[in-house]
């Protein structure tokens, strides 16, 4: 592997100001990851501006416990999404599941669960509930718990 560095890194005082907050690992009361703690430091020691070390790939890497192919791979993010895009995960384009629930099939939930309850009963429950929506053919199959969570965001929705 050679020494010679495709990306460069310069940060601001901005940036290093930021990377050295996380790199102690706290702020204040509230734990900072240790991946991010790990990217912090990679990135101090990599800054090739007038205050940083510009230490290698491969003293990085064995100094904070990673590959120098992580290394390259962070750098080059840094390089071109900017130094701070390595403190953020990449979002998700869809759930890993998809939601049982609609906004059509909540509407009908919302429906049976203002309507009238069923035999001498003063209110529905949340298995009621459930089992309506599988009788009506609105779900296959649907669990109370995700029935408690769909009218619990409806209800902080309103609120």
């Amino acid at each position: 592997m050679s020494n010679r560095k495709v990306y460069r890194i310069k940060l601001t005082k901005e940036e290093r100001d930021a990377f050295s907050q996380i790199a102690k690992g706290k702020r204040g009361k509230l734990k900072i990851a240790r991946w991010k703690v790990q990217r912090a430091n990679a990135m101090l020691m990599c800054d090739e501006s007038e205050h940083g070390p510009a230490w290698p790939d491969e003293k990085i890497a064995e100094a904070f416990g990673m590959t120098t192919r992580s290394m390259e791979n962070w750098r080059k993010q840094a390089a071109l999404r900017g130094p701070l895009s390595l403190l953020e995960r990449k979002q998700r384009a869809t759930p890993p599941t998809p939601p049982i629930l609609d906004g059509k099939k909540e509407a009908q939930l919302t429906k049976i669960a203002c309507s009238t309850p069923p035999g001498g009963r003063s209110r529905w429950t949340l298995q009621m509930l459930a089992d309506e929506l599988v009788a009506l053919r609105i779900v296959d199959s649907i669990s109370a718990d995700t029935v408690g969570r769909v009218q619990k965001k409806r209800v902080e929705a309103l609120a």
